[in-house]
């Protein structure tokens, strides 16, 4: 065996192992703790709502363990089970060895990883979220999203791809450093447009019409020195009952946006909380942050393959026989998640550290005890587990544990 295959399956052995040691930690966790609501919850969340949370995650993680699994028997069978050297090989006979051969062979790999995602999305959605009482979406609705998505990145992704082919053939050694400047600007785009452009292709964003709360937010807009085009509600239910807020681009582009099932569930002063809690992710520079490390994590990647590109042992170790910069590029980005994952929990704790500056940010312009009580109106509403497993949450949640997160609001209120 090559001593590279032997690496490559050891990390992918690690990888899906501890992925799917997580999920059981995480489900035997939410069991044992199902059938008492944490004290501290016990007022606003009663039984049957913190039993359908635990449900509903031990579900979902379920979901996720056979997504482990099936995530890597596919990637073997395109790498060790020979279908990326035959693709390369069928589409070669056809088309050469240019830069059509390049899109092709990227394209219709993409194709087959979208066509295994399709029967999860599918069961996610009209089994998992429908059992819970959270999906709205109908089958004609799914497939309509399906299409757009493949418009959209037939419009964007297609250009992207021989851009990113092109510069890799013609810029020479340095060749990482254009893409890297070519993915920025891509990046930059895309945020720029997508208020105005994209998302109004999926959902309806109506100005907000609530003389009272309207009038509520502007004032905390004006307080918090933000400027916008406006506030928009979005009919988030048309998908799913799950409530939510956010802002969206930048510069003059910015807009804030409120899903109506949120404005539904919480009184005027609990949105405003919410909101104030949004604004200080953009006044602390959090979207910034994020985008310049996910820009640095990027060109330090680029630099990496522009290095193992050239080492036939990179390719034979991973089943391939024939040598180019599209099959490169594949390889790389396929397996990179299997040697990072280990590294996930510095970015969920990165993420949860601004969450936590967030909240302090909005117990500044806003009551912690608002903030509080929208958060666990959400919490219960979105059927969020009030009991995760330490570990599991360590490595995939984004957001503090609710305990944790309320517990600091309440030191807040005391301070």
């Amino acid at each position: 065996m090559h001593t590279f295959t032997a690496v490559f399956l050891a990390a992918l052995l690690l990888t899906t192992a501890t992925r799917l040691w997580l999920g059981i930690r995480h489900i035997r966790h939410i069991r044992a703790h199902r059938d008492n609501v944490p004290q501290e919850f016990a007022v606003q969340i009663n039984l049957p709502a913190h039993q359908k949370a635990a449900d509903y995650s031990s579900a979902k993680t379920r979901l996720h363990m056979a997504h482990a699994v099936i995530d890597a028997l596919l990637l073997l069978a395109l790498t060790l089970g020979g279908v990326l050297q035959q693709l390369s090989d069928w589409w070669a006979e056809r088309l050469g060895d240019g830069l059509a051969f390049g899109m092709a062979l990227i394209i219709s790999v993409a194709l087959i990883v979208s066509a295994v995602e399709i029967p999860m999305n599918l069961y996610r959605t009209f089994v998992i979220e429908a059992r819970f009482g959270f999906n709205q979406m109908t089958p004609i609705l799914f497939v309509v999203d399906l299409l757009k998505q493949a418009l959209l990145a037939t419009v964007f992704g297609v250009p992207l791809l021989f851009c990113v082919l092109w510069l890799m053939a013609k810029m020479g050694q340095n060749w990482w450093f254009y893409v890297w400047l070519a993915w920025v600007a891509f990046n930059v785009l895309v945020l720029a447009i997508y208020p105005t452009y994209i998302a109004p292709l999926f959902n309806k964003f109506s100005p907000m019409e609530n003389p009272e709360l309207k009038t509520r937010v502007e004032r905390l807009l004006t307080k918090c020195g933000f400027k916008s085009q406006g506030l928009f509600v979005m009919d988030g239910s048309k998908r799913s009952n799950h409530g939510n807020a956010y802002f969206t681009g930048f510069g003059t582009a910015k807009r804030i946006v409120f899903f109506d099932t949120l404005l539904s569930r919480l009184e005027p002063a609990e949105i405003e909380a919410v909101l104030a809690h949004e604004l200080g992710h953009y006044k602390l520079y959090h979207v910034i942050k994020r985008m310049l490390l996910i820009f640095a994590v990027s060109l330090a990647f680029l630099w990496l393959l522009s290095v193992l590109m050239n080492e036939p042992w990179f390719y034979q170790g991973l089943g391939v026989t024939t040598l180019s910069t599209s099959m490169a590029l594949l390889l790389f980005f396929m397996i990179t998640p299997v040697f990072t994952f280990l590294l996930q929990p510095l970015l969920s704790a990165y993420s949860r550290m601004h969450e936590y500056e967030a909240d302090q940010y909005a117990v500044q312009y806003s009551s912690a005890s608002d903030l509080m009580q929208a958060l666990v109106k959400l919490y219960k509403d979105n059927a969020s587990t009030l009991t995760p497993d330490p570990l599991h949450s360590a490595f995939y949640d984004s957001h503090p544990p609710a305990a944790l997160r309320i517990a600091r609001l309440q030191g807040a209120t005391r301070n």
